[in-house]
């Protein structure tokens, strides 16, 4: 379930966007794709090709807990106070949060180099 709702969710916010007529109106093309509509099925195709793994992911973090508790079966117990809507939570948290970081740093002038390195 939770790979195919962080696919799901992916794309319908990617498609509401609509960045195929974003970059036409600001002047900008892909190379060698036409702007318009072709930009906006590349960049949808390109999108889900770079979802997928990332939402099969998520979803191997979902059921870690349960994998580790069927192999582990005396640490059970503990396993499962770190549960996976816990784990995904904390991902979401840590997530944001280097953004916002990110976005600080920006605002204030530093160079690129100290937030990537």
């Amino acid at each position: 379930m939770v790979v195919g709702f962080t696919f799901f969710y992916t794309d319908v916010l990617f498609t509401q966007q609509n960045y195929g007529d974003t970059l036409k109106k600001q002047g900008a093309q892909i190379p060698g794709v036409v702007r318009g509509g072709p930009t906006q099925k590349y960049l949808s195709k390109v999108q889900r090709r770079i979802t997928l793994p990332g939402a099969v992911f998520l979803g191997f973090v979902a059921v870690l807990p349960y994998i580790l508790g069927a192999f582990l079966p005396s640490a059970r117990n503990t396993l499962f106070v770190i549960s996976a809507a816990g784990l995904l939570i904390v991902v979401g948290v840590v997530r944001d949060t280097f953004t916002i970081i990110e976005t600080e740093l920006k605002v204030h002038g530093y160079d690129e180099s100290l937030i990537k390195g």
